[in-house]
């Protein structure tokens, strides 16, 4: 599994993080993850997700930090709905948007692997 941090969701292209911290973009900040559909399924990374994220309500009032899983196609977009009303009706509360994926902006070096570069060390993610 490999992730990438960027922008997604907005109007701007190539956008900078000081664009998108202004507000001025429509993006969000994001991460792109790249799995092996052979190993983990899409609906397994999404249940992680909501396991580690707390989607309950606005996270900050920040409209680029919006709880946002953006769907490739369709068939994305209806697992992520499945799996999101699903974990609705055991009880959590999660209101992550679901909206079509548009394209995504690679952020600035720095931020790639951050808490590794700033950190000294990586917060692994066990795989779903």
């Amino acid at each position: 599994m490999a992730t990438a941090v960027g922008y997604t969701g907005g109007k701007t292209a190539n956008p900078t993080y000081r664009q998108v911290c202004g507000g001025y973009t429509g993006h969000a900040e994001a991460v792109l993850i790249e799995y092996n559909p052979a190993k983990t399924s899409y609906a397994a990374l999404l249940k992680k997700l909501w396991s580690l994220h707390d989607a309950a309500g606005p996270q900050h009032p920040a409209y680029q930090y919006r709880s946002a899983v953006f769907a490739f196609d369709p068939q994305q977009a209806e697992i992520a709905t499945e799996v999101r009303d699903g974990l609705r009706k055991q009880g959590r509360r999660i209101d992550s948007l679901i909206v079509p994926a548009s394209r995504f902006w690679m952020a600035e070096e720095y931020h790639q692997q951050y808490e590794e570069k700033v950190l000294g060390a990586a917060c692994p993610v066990p795989d779903p």
